[in-house]
């Protein structure tokens, strides 16, 4: 059983070597939900190839790209990716956008990290988490830096009005 365990825990502690994020089993109680702790943003050997990797791969599918550039610390960034996470956004916007998320730090505290990934999409200087931005198949930035900057209030937006953007989204 011991050995079960270990293995089990090992595995687990792999996961965010690959880039995954740890699930929440679905029938916790939103209450139990809060009690476990997931990690989006996961700071990679690689974060240059995971993004380059995950604009391919939206671009092999016919999809749009959601890069979202954030940290675990940041209670907006958790909202944003706890959203994008879900079950309601999968089956609603799957067919349409591939998400990936990117550790950035804490760029407002001087302690930024792959602000120069964020500087592809033409954003010379993050000052607050999360940014989100949505590429096309071709590579083009098709949000305004302005609403890519945006979602420091995602927290307090919620979820039906971060569903309610995506709904709303046109691409040009």
């Amino acid at each position: 059983m011991m050995r079960r365990l270990r293995i089990a825990a090992a595995l687990l502690a792999a996961l965010p070597l690959l880039g995954a994020v740890d699930p929440v089993p679905a029938d916790l109680a939103p209450a139990d939900k809060k009690l476990v702790q997931r990690k989006f943003f996961v700071e990679t050997a690689d974060d240059a190839a995971m993004l380059d990797t995950a604009l391919a791969k939206a671009k092999a599918e016919g999809k749009l790209a959601v890069i979202v550039f954030g940290g675990d610390w940041c209670h907006d960034s958790r909202a944003l990716a706890q959203t994008l996470t879900s079950g309601t956004f999968a089956r609603e916007f799957g067919p349409r956008f591939a998400v990936t998320f990117i550790d950035v730090g804490v760029p407002q505290a001087g302690q930024g990290r792959n602000i120069d990934l964020v500087k592809r999409f033409g954003i010379k200087k993050l000052d607050s988490t999360p940014a989100l931005f949505v590429i096309s198949p071709k590579g083009k930035r098709l949000n305004s830096k302005k609403d890519a900057l945006g979602w420091r209030n995602a927290d307090s937006r919620g979820e039906a009005a971060i569903l309610a953007w995506f709904r709303a989204f046109k691409a040009d």
